[in-house]
């Protein structure tokens, strides 16, 4: 049978038709015989549909077939249908015509889906089958002719032309056969009495029921008929209807009566008695329902669902004692009831979606089935609110979910779709699902500093690599994209590259010095710092950095005034009439530390006379405290301490010389001698060092020098004594700060003459001077220079010799 089938000529119809919403139904339908062999084919979908070998892979094809069971499969390299388990019809769909399988061909990327039908024709496997193999029959002998048997039916589970078509009696001495058409489409067999019986002739008759299908080769299934002829009993019960009818719901209750079957006898007596009995009826429905033996009431002992059947026939016997019987029917339609739940067949669905996916987007298709009939079967579907996805009806009991607005990961990272489906039933039912659909994360978000700017505290001196402090960004994207790097960027401070300052580090934000700060130089400077997220392409923020050197005490006082020089003396002068508070100097200094490390306070450390002398604390200015005696020395040293307000402190020391006099001789006389003291006393250690490596050296050398010097002096003397020239001052370079270099504002020069070897005589000032300060060259102190003139020499010999000291360098403050 398999093989003749595969032989017909298969008939394929081809429908196809473009849905919205990207998704594509079509419906192929195909014509097949049962009992095909595992593997043969059913046909080209490939070829069929106008689909591409590449486009089954590429779209991951593949069968749906909801909660039925897969007889086909997809063969996505050739692109063609085979069967995958043999089918037989009979099982498949028992007596519904046409037998159909409905799946769907589902496609990815775009979603696709196709509907395929095929059809199972009919071949003849199965021959008509008798429930019993054998009956017997009471008949009267007083039957008369015409007399109606009903026999039961054969089954054959074919369909069609191969279904039972005839029934054939033999012998038919007594009795011929008739059939009864009924409205379900089947037929009642009757055996009829064509010729009165005679208990007498015979009290047993056999004979044989042959049913034969219209199948090819035919086939045919026997029954066994054994009648025994009973005495004379003349009158046969007679149903009071040929045909009753009844309804029930579904899922009744059992127990429950349908109707009530009646029949009656013209007989008297026991021949007169009625008793009922289901005969001839479909296997289904002798579990189902019952009837009374005396009484003829109808009830329901089973489970009844108007999805498995919809329609019941009921063959009723009514019997007589006496073998007589009578046939009636009772139709049971089954009313339905909403009692099936909306059945939810997911389809096809993607469990993440990126959330720059377009509106429409189709998510996840589905199918929906409601065995139920009318308004109960009637199924809308619909999700939550306030969610960015929408459900819409492809065709009849499919739905899909798309996308409906813009999606943002960063609001909702996932959704828990509830799709709900209801019927119109009353009570309604329902059907829920959930959908959980990840949202994939694109880099959709820059970083974000906490701050808008930051501003930090440094202390300079700082040990280079010291962390300064952190700077820190969010990233509201995910994994990669939310890993954020920190650049420097690019600038430069006071020419410098800012990257010589300071350092980022990449991964944690922190800001480290690359240098030791000095306030002094530098006090604050600015640069960005750039975040920048890992995805791609990056994005990336920046923020403003503000450094603040904060100052400390690393800087000690520096004395402007007075200078302290080592090659020459600065002394302040004191009139010896000076009064009580009279300002001697002033000493200056200044700190480059900031605040209170920049306070300053001066002190007198040290004095020749500390009665004498005071320091103002705030100001330096150096006072005196009492009345200046003649007994009060010239020389007066004070040694003055600057100090800061610092922790800790620091300070620098200043020495005063101060000249108490009157006159610039006695200060020159005095001073000299303290300044050859002190180059003697400062240069010691290197005279005696000297002296003891080079002893035998100098001697001699001195003795040729102090030779040649006298000689020199004396020739230059006789030479001076006797010119008539006018003298002429000398003003030796050392002497003279033409420029004003000085710390002081004016600049003063005096001319001092004196006779020869007189060094303590009185002195003539050719110009009006003040006597503050003495600055004087120790190296040339007593040195006289005289010019040789060839023109003018002194006519008096004994007449002293004037030469002019020129002392530069002297000003007030």
């Amino acid at each position: 049978l398999a093989t003749r089938g595969l032989t017909m000529t298969r008939q394929v119809l081809l429908f196809i038709s473009v849905l919205s919403l990207s998704s594509v139904h079509g419906q192929v339908s195909y014509s097949i015989p049962e009992e095909m062999g595992k593997g043969s084919l059913v046909g080209n979908i490939a070829q069929d549909l106008g689909l591409d070998i590449k486009r089954l892979k590429s779209g991951k094809a593949r069968i749906y077939t909801g909660d039925s069971a897969e007889y086909i499969e997809l063969n996505k390299e050739r692109g063609v249908l085979l069967i995958k388990e043999k089918i037989d019809r009979e099982a498949l769909c028992g007596q519904t015509t046409p037998c159909t399988l409905h799946f769907q061909i589902i496609l990815e990327n775009p979603m696709e889906f196709y509907t395929v039908t095929v059809e199972i024709r009919d071949v003849n496997d199965n021959i008509p089958i008798f429930k019993n193999n054998e009956v017997k029959f009471e008949i009267s002998e007083s039957a008369l002719t015409g007399a109606r048997v009903v026999l039961e039916r054969a089954v054959d589970h074919d369909v069609g032309h191969n279904a039972l078509q005839s029934y054939f009696l033999k012998p038919t001495e007594n009795f011929i056969l008739e059939m009864q058409s009924l409205p379900d489409g089947g037929k009642n067999v009757e055996m009829v009495l064509q010729k009165p019986l005679d208990r007498e002739k015979q009290e047993q008759i056999s004979l044989l029921l042959t049913a034969v299908d219209g199948g090819e080769p035919q086939l045919s299934g026997t029954m066994q008929i054994l009648i025994t002829v009973l005495d004379a009993n003349d009158n046969a019960p007679v149903c009071s209807e040929a045909v009753y009818k009844a309804s029930v719901t579904e899922n009744a209750h059992k127990g429950i009566v349908l109707t009530t079957v009646s029949a009656s006898d013209a007989d008297q007596g026991p021949n007169g008695r009625v008793t009922y009995s289901i005969s001839n009826t479909a296997e289904a429905s002798n579990d189902i329902f019952e009837i009374g033996r005396d009484d003829g009431v109808v009830k329901l002992v089973g489970d009844i669902d108007y999805e498995i059947l919809k329609h019941y026939q009921i063959n009723v016997q009514a019997r007589d004692q006496g073998g007589h019987t009578d046939s009636c029917k009772v139709i049971i339609d089954v009313i339905d009831m909403n009692d099936n739940k909306p059945a939810i067949n997911i389809m096809s669905k993607t469990s993440a979606i990126s959330e720059d996916a377009k509106h429409g987007t189709v998510v996840t298709m589905m199918n929906i089935q409601d065995p139920d009939s009318g308004e109960n079967g009637k199924v809308q579907c619909y999700i939550e609110e306030n969610i960015p996805f929408v459900m819409t009806s492809a065709s009849n009991n499919f739905y899909s979910l798309l996308t409906d607005s813009d999606l943002d990961r960063e609001r909702a990272p996932e959704y828990n779709i509830s799709v709900t489906c209801s019927d119109e039933g009353v009570p309604s039912l329902s059907s829920s699902v959930t959908l959980t659909l990840q949202i994939s994360d694109v880099n959709d978000n820059a970083p974000v500093f906490d701050r808008s700017s930051y501003e930090a505290y440094i202390i300079e001196n700082n040990t280079p690599g010291l962390s300064i402090f952190t700077v820190k960004a969010r990233d509201a994207d995910w994994n990669q994209n939310a890993r954020v790097s920190y650049i420097l960027e690019d600038s430069s401070v006071n020419g410098v590259p800012v990257s010589s300052y300071v350092s980022v580090s990449a991964d944690s934000g922190v800001i480290h010095s690359v240098r030791s700060f000095d306030y002094e130089q530098i006090k604050d400077f600015h640069f960005r710092v750039k975040a920048q997220d890992g995805g791609s392409p990056p994005l990336s923020s920046n923020v403003t950095v503000k450094i603040i050197i904060k100052d400390q005490n690393d800087n000690a006082p520096q004395v402007l005034y007075p200078v302290q020089t080592s090659s020459s003396l600065v002394a302040e002068m004191v009139p010896r009439s000076a009064d009580v508070g009279y300002l001697v100097t002033k000493v200056v200094a200044v700190d480059v530390d900031s605040g209170q490390n920049a306070w300053l306070s001066y002190k007198l450390q040290k004095a020749t006379d500390r009665a004498l002398f005071e320091v103002g604390l705030q100001n330096g200015e150096i006072r005196t405290i009492r009345q200046v005696t003649d007994k009060d020395a010239v020389k007066q040293r004070l040694t003055v301490v600057v100090e800061d307000n610092g922790q800790p402190s620091r300070s620098a020391t200043v020495n005063v010389n101060v000249a108490v006099a009157d006159s610039f001789p006695e200060v020159l006389s005095e001073f000299t001698d303290f300044t050859h003291d002190k180059d003697y006393n400062d240069n010691l250690t290197f005279y005696l060092v000297l002296a003891l490596a080079v002893v035998s050296f100098l001697f001699i050398t001195c003795l040729v020098v102090i030779i040649s010097v006298k000689i020199y002096r004396w020739r230059q003397s006789r030479v001076l004594y006797h010119s008539n020239l006018p003298v002429i001052p000398y003003y030796p370079p050392r002497y003279a700060d033409t420029l004003g270099t000085g710390t002081l504002q004016h600049v003063y020069n005096y001319e001092v003459c004196r006779t020869t070897d007189s060094r303590k005589s009185d002195c003539k000032f050719t110009r009006p001077c003040s006597q503050n300060v003495l600055i004087m060259d120790p190296s040339s102190t007593g040195t006289m220079q005289r010019m040789q003139s060839e023109k003018n020499i002194l006519d008096e010999p004994d007449s002293p010799l004037e030469v002019c000291l020129y002392l530069s360098n002297l000003s007030f403050p």
